[in-house]
């Protein structure tokens, strides 16, 4: 068991983590591909979005705004469409709309008072500031991928992290819901873990992939992350 009392440092995922992405992808894309005539349930949406978006990233760095327009014609490529400018800025221009999960403004709010509160995240400055908005407070650090110029499951943004939040690894627990892009990388690093497996209770996929590789805690939301810190 984790003894929250030896770190100082707790380091987020954002999307997923603590923002609702999947609404906020699934309101897009639903309505994209219905345009087209394309039904798809929701856990195939997902899968296609992960399968996509991890090819994209896998390439040279571009911005996450870039990444997301890829992906959106990745899916018209698909499904035999070409998407308009307006559709192919739509999944990147809804992130401003993403909302938090129900709990996690006040969790965060319970925390920054024991510890420094750090964001490392796929996305672009900009559009993370969009979300910083919904946070509701200050980070002490925020390292997005724009910053470190690649994308997690990279080992470049956890150094990164690292050298910014200037504690010994032992202080710094990374909590996220994304085994493949987050907690793989973040122990291969010596870093504690915490996987918020929010569909610890739900069937279907998983958009942020599978990995093998095992956390140091398993919760199903942060509320009992809080609970137990």
């Amino acid at each position: 068991m984790i003894k929250f009392n030896q770190y100082k440092a707790l380091t987020f995922d954002c999307y997923g983590t603590l923002i609702d992405w999947e609404n906020g992808i699934l309101d897009v894309l639903n309505r994209l591909l219905l345009a087209h005539n394309i039904n798809l349930d929701d856990d195939q949406i997902l899968e296609l979005f992960a399968e996509f978006e991890a090819e994209v990233e896998k390439g040279e760095y571009i911005k996450y705004r870039e990444v997301l327009k890829k992906v959106v014609q990745k899916f018209g490529e698909r499904f035999g469409f070409e998407p308009t400018a307006e559709e192919l800025n739509s999944l990147a221009d809804s992130i401003q709309h993403w909302l938090p999960f129900p709990e996690t403004v006040q969790v965060l709010k319970t925390l920054k008072q024991k510890f420094k509160l750090v964001i490392i995240s796929n996305v672009d400055d900009d559009l993370f500031a969009f979300s910083a908005k919904h946070l509701e407070v200050e980070f002490d650090q925020i390292i997005t991928a724009e910053q470190a110029k690649s994308y997690k499951p990279s080992l470049n943004n956890f150094r990164l992290a690292i050298e910014r939040i200037d504690l010994p690894l032992e202080q710094i627990l990374h909590v996220a819901a994304s085994v493949y892009h987050d907690i793989v990388t973040a122990k291969s690093l010596g870093l504690s873990t915490v996987w918020v497996n929010r569909r610890a209770n739900q069937k279907g996929v998983i958009i942020t992939r599978s990995a093998g590789s095992q956390p140091d805690l398993e919760v199903p939301d942060l509320k009992t992350l809080t609970a137990l810190s």
